[in-house]
């Protein structure tokens, strides 16, 4: 991009996104390559920009963001310390500082898993060296302080070192100390000078502490001393500490060489996470902005949804629809001043150089962005612009380069096309500028005040008018753009508002030409129809949320109902559960009151059978009654189903007893039951339960209804599948049981259902006791709800 498209660029204030953008960088360079990034101008690049954008802003929202902070740039102490120069402890830090990043990055990537995206390869192109970076960390402690770690070298001098600082002061400790030396002394206290351990001494009495004079105050009262009993120690500490520089020094370009081994791969590294701080950088401004990932195209065409200009404040900005390209390619928007055409314009153009750099754009989802070679501006609105090109002969300058470049591959933009001259003129200039722009397959979006570019978009092929809402009752903009109708001045009725003799203004009406009077009543009757049209789409939207609303308390009422009927029916069964528990206690006291009969009757014979009967009658109501709290459920199809003919053997039905698809194997006997035909399971049945059908019915189960069995509708129940003992003796139930599980095992049957019901539990565990010793029976378990639960023992045959 040279300088000219700069300017086009800066007059639609790309500069100040760009700067908003530099915000996020790390560092000076990520901030330096934010600013310098530059509108691609091929499909190919620029969806690839986007494609990195939101692949950083997915992973930003599951993940959060990773961190890039000690990124430095340490190039010339890499080329430094490649060359063989030895780098100081700050740049050895420094390095390490680029490195932890570096992994950090890396780790961060392969611990947030997921899909592959493509800005993978910058993760993977980064390349950690932890053992430099621990090498580094665990030898340098600060800019200036070496860790005694570095080195068994370093380690044993400075301990060395310690020692002979320990004997020096403990020397000068017991000499500040003694009564001789307090009155030489100027302070009772160890200092140093030039390295060496000494005591301030009164100048006056220099000559009574034997030793080496250092250094004088300022005053010249003190002078320091260093006594002749510390010299020898003074002087080890003086060579240890020479070696202890030179270990450092070792230490250091031994680090060096291995930080200049690294250069090339830590130098790539760093690029690496500079182009990843970018892209991170614009998801994140993404966010700010409330923006969207725009679909591109390299047709021209643009349309933006509820596109919001960035630079303006996100509480005052108005969302406005934008199109241009598809139906139309040049796009006249007329309308009072400060009525919002030229944010218009330059959020067209702002947002189609945004998507162009790869960047999200404030707009709803769905909206589509064309690439353009050019993205030409002429725009001298003093609002918001910093380069203001006010007057004709400039705006001119700038058009001629404009007419000079653009092509089909172009967006020009131009903000009061024609103004600045004599309105005759520049209307003429501008009908023609706009023609020439057109001629080159331009797409344009200009702003005007001249009437003769309305009538000229309203005769001329694929250009249209376009005008920004006023309101005359408010005497406000709403700053909403509407395409295909052209702009009203609104100069008499904002004249008439403001208070203006009203003859005034029916003179200035009077000289108005009638062409164009009647060319504004035809863009008011429009005006007057878009809004009745507005107004109904209003009044149907409400209608569809009001009904949606009733829908919704509707459900919320038909939820309660249910809940409250299963209320009512788990108390009514809480009821009828009590009742049982009072009927089988009676019944239980009953039995006790015979048993102790029978005990105390000298004839045992008689009272045993009138034992043996009260109990067959008393389990016979107490299963009645289990059959009414606790029913075994039995399905049948709608009660109002009626045969259309008699059934005659043959006949393929449905049985809804069994639930499934069946054939009449017998006629009807006396009690209307039919013998019909499952597979291998041969059964009687009540002829209300059978449904003539042609084929079978796939779907009739789902529809039937439940309905309890009780004791005197046993004789329809499938007696191959189903054995009811219910008020016999356990004696006699195993023998009757015993039968049942022969026949069932002929017939092939491989489960069957034993009914014994609740009562006190005997028949039940006898039952349950002959199961588990039956040699033909290979589990079995109590009933579910709905199966009869405890009053019933499912069986299943070998």
């Amino acid at each position: 991009m040279n300088s000219g498209a700069d300017r086009h660029h800066s007059a639609l204030e790309l500069d100040k996104i760009l700067s908003m953008l530099s915000l996020r960088a790390c560092n000076d360079d990520a901030r330096e390559l934010a600013l310098s990034i530059k509108p691609e101008t091929t499909l190919e690049l620029s969806q690839s920009l986007l494609n990195q954008t939101e692949e950083a802003y997915k992973l930003l929202a599951h993940f959060g963001g990773p961190s890039f902070g000690g990124l430095k740039n340490v190039n010339n102490s890499l080329a430094r310390a490649y060359a063989g120069g030895v780098l100081s402890m700050k740049e050895l830090l420094d390095i390490a500082g680029v490195l932890r990043a570096i992994r950090s990055l890396r780790e961060w990537r392969e611990h947030n898993g997921g899909d592959k995206v493509g800005i993978d390869a910058y993760f993977y192109a980064l390349t950690p060296n932890k053992f430099l970076e621990e090498g580094i960390l665990s030898a340098i402690l600060s800019e200036d302080e070496m860790s005694d770690n570095a080195s068994a070298e370093l380690a044993s001098i400075r301990r060395k070192i310690r020692v002979q600082e320990n004997s020096v002061r403990s020397q000068l400790e017991k000499m500040i100390k003694s009564q001789y030396y307090k009155a030489y002394l100027q302070d009772a206290i160890i200092t140093q000078r030039n390295g060496r351990y000494v005591v301030p001494v009164k100048s006056e009495h220099k000559g009574n502490v034997q030793g080496l004079i250092h250094d004088t105050s300022s005053s010249g009262q003190t002078v320091f001393v260093e006594p002749i009993g510390v010299v020898e120690a003074n002087n080890e500490i003086k060579v240890l500490k020479g070696k202890e520089h030179d270990e450092i020094e070792r230490i250091l370009a031994e680090l060096s060489v291995q930080a200049g081994a690294c250069n090339e791969d830590l130098k790539n590294s760093y690029e690496c996470a500079i182009e990843l701080n970018i892209i991170f950088a614009k998801a994140q401004l993404g966010y700010q902005m409330k923006a969207s990932i725009p679909v591109l195209n390299d047709k021209g065409i643009v349309n933006l949804k509820k596109a919001r200009h960035p630079l303006i404040d996100p509480n005052l900005v108005v969302p406005t629809d934008i199109r241009l390209g598809e139906d139309f390619d040049t796009l006249i928007i007329t309308g009072p001043n400060t009525g919002g055409k030229t944010v218009s314009i330059k959020t067209l153009g702002l947002l189609t150089l945004m998507s162009m750099c790869g960047l999200m754009i404030p707009a709803s989802d769905g909206s589509t962005v064309s690439v353009f070679d050019h993205v030409l501006a002429d725009i001298g609105d003093e609002q918001s612009i910093e380069q203001s090109l006010s007057t004709f002969s400039s705006h001119m300058v700038n058009i001629v380069n404009i007419l000079n470049i653009s092509d089909s591959k172009s967006l020009v933009l131009i903000d009061e096309l024609g103004a600045g001259t004599d309105p005759v003129e520049g209307a003429a200039l501008a009908i023609s500028l706009l023609e020439a722009l057109h001629a080159s397959g331009a797409k344009v979006a200009a702003t005007t005040h001249y009437a003769e570019l309305k009538a000229y978009a309203l005769e001329t092929e694929r250009v249209e008018n376009g005008c920004c809402e006023f309101n005359v009752k408010t005497l406000r903009p709403t700053f909403r753009l509407l395409i295909g109708l052209p702009g009203r001045s609104n100069a008499f009725a904002i004249s008439e508002k403001l208070g203006l003799n009203p003859r005034v203004i029916e003179r200035a009406k009077e000289l108005v030409s009638s062409e164009n009077v009647n060319f504004e009543n035809m863009v008011d009757n429009l005006e007057k129809n878009r809004l009745e049209v507005e107004e109904k789409i209003k009044s149907a939207q409400l209608q569809k949320l009001q009904a949606e609303l009733d829908r919704d308390k509707a459900k919320e009422i038909v939820k309660e109902a249910q809940a409250m009927r299963d209320k009512e029916l788990e108390k009514a069964r809480g009821d009828a559960l009590k009742i049982v528990e009072n009927a089988k206690r009676e019944a239980g006291m009953l039995l006790f009151e015979i048993e102790k009969l029978k005990k105390e009757e000298h004839n045992t014979r008689d009272a045993g059978e009138l034992a043996r009967r009260a109990k067959r009658e008393i389990n016979k109501h107490l299963a009645a009654i289990d059959s009414a709290v606790n029913p075994i459920v039995q399905s049948i199809g709608q009660e109002d189903y009626v045969l259309p003919r008699e059934l005659l053997v043959g006949d393929r039905v449905y049985c809804t007893t069994i639930g499934s698809n069946a054939v009449i194997s017998g006629k009807k006997d006396k009690k209307n039951t039919f013998e019909i035909t499952a597979g291998v399971l041969k059964m009687r049945v009540n002829e209300n339960s059978l449904r003539l059908t042609e084929k079978p019915i796939e779907n009739q189960a789902k529809q039937s209804v439940s309905k309890p069995i009780n004791s005197e509708g046993r004789a329809f129940i499938d007696v191959s599948t189903r054995c009811d003992l219910r008020g016999l003796m356990a004696e006699e139930a195993i023998i009757a049981l015993d039968s049942f599980i022969d026949h069932a095992f002929m017939s092939g049957i491989k489960e069957i259902t034993i009914i014994h019901g609740k009562g006190t539990g005997a028949l039940r565990a006898a039952v349950q006791r002959h199961l588990k010793e039956h040699s033909g029976i290979k589990t079995f378990r109590l009933g579910r709800y709905g199966e009869g639960e405890n009053g019933v023992t499912i069986a299943q045959l070998n």
